[in-house]
């Protein structure tokens, strides 16, 4: 029998895979569109691809977008990667937080792995799934209160999640029961305070949690 030859390239088809990433594209993308690696090289020399990072590639002429770096880690991730804690924060525009870093959360199994963590980038290794998971600016991110219930975890700043709290109770992102079961046991354990915003005043203000339909706020059961 024959042997299989390779299919021959496809720019229609590799340019529907780069428009559903910001006009990007890993290096196994390109291959099932018909590009090797030679042909990949070629193009790059040619000026029709740019190499942006070992194995993703960008369409020189695609429109720039908004949160592009964002897409080219996700790839880097094999899209696996979700972004969680402040950027999460500052992708669902919950915080002034402005990160030094990228925050990944990787499948929790990666954490075996031998990686290579990218410059500016800060790894976090948990499964992310249901409804814990969303999409913003274009990527995979943490929803909401995930976002919330993880930076508290991990000790960001009250002061950023006092007002990622205010944020999602004003813009009715989650239901005050779900939100205030997912916060419970963190507050029982570790209560959050921070400084009024925009106070002198040096005294502080805990993360007060929803009130139940019954007028009370839930604690969690003693044992």
């Amino acid at each position: 029998m024959p042997a299989n030859r390779p299919n021959p390239p496809n720019w229609g088809q590799l340019y529907e895979v780069a428009a559903g990433q910001g006009g990007y594209v890993t290096t196994q993308q390109a291959q099932e569109a018909g590009y090797s690696l030679p042909l990949l090289t070629h193009h790059v020399k040619q000026g029709r691809l740019q190499r942006a990072r070992r194995g993703v590639y960008r369409l020189t002429h695609y429109p720039a977008g908004e949160h592009e770096d964002l897409i080219v880690l996700w790839l880097w991730s094999e899209q696996a990667g979700v972004f969680s804690h402040e950027t999460a924060l500052s992708l669902h525009h919950l915080s002034d937080a402005l990160p030094a870093v990228y925050h990944l959360t990787l499948p929790a199994a990666w954490s075996r792995r031998r990686l290579r963590t990218p410059p500016g980038v800060r790894l976090y290794f948990a499964d992310v799934k249901g409804a814990d998971l969303t999409w913003a600016g274009g990527v995979p991110t943490t929803s909401p209160v995930r976002t919330l219930v993880d930076c508290a975890t991990a000790a960001v700043l009250p002061e950023f999640i006092h007002a990622a709290y205010r944020q999602i109770q004003q813009r009715g992102l989650v239901a005050p029961d779900e939100l205030r079961d997912r916060l419970s046991p963190l507050l029982e354990s570790r209560p959050l305070y921070s400084r009024p915003h925009g106070s002198g005043d040096i005294r502080s203000s805990a993360l007060r949690l929803p009130r139940s339909q019954h007028g009370q706020r839930r604690s969690m059961p003693r044992r």
